[in-house]
């Protein structure tokens, strides 16, 4: 019953793709996913659970740069742009307001696909309408 919620934002942090994984399940697999999703972007900004050279690569590919801090135990540090960072805020504020969704926040629904229609809209109804 334990998921974990990977989104895709815009700069001013409203949702444009959304994933769900389980919740024992890393971060990696919910950027594989959505990484074929990815808008036309300069930057992206993630969190240290997205810190992996496969994607670090694959951003630079398709030509965006990444801000994201490298993990604890990472031989060689990362340089990551620490001011530009702060803005990921955008992204946590975005989690917070779909969890006062009470469904969403307590996650009613037992079946993935569910959970994620209600997601989706619960996000439709906060940013898009």
């Amino acid at each position: 019953m334990n998921t974990k919620l990977h989104a895709i934002c815009d700069s001013q942090g409203r949702p444009i793709d959304l994933f769900v994984t389980a919740g024992q399940v890393s971060d990696y697999i919910g950027a594989r996913a959505l990484l074929s999703g990815l808008p036309n972007v300069k930057w992206l900004l993630g969190d240290r659970g997205y810190d992996a050279d496969w994607f670090r690569e694959a951003l630079q590919d398709k030509g965006i740069r990444a801000c994201i801090p490298g993990r604890k135990k990472r031989k060689k540090p990362v340089k990551y742009d620490k001011r530009r960072y702060k803005r990921r805020n955008r992204i946590e504020i975005m989690f917070g307001r779909l969890k006062d969704w009470r469904r969403v926040a307590t996650r009613y629904d037992r079946c993935p696909k569910v959970f994620l229609s209600a997601i989706a809209l619960a996000a439709l109804v906060i940013y898009w309408l």
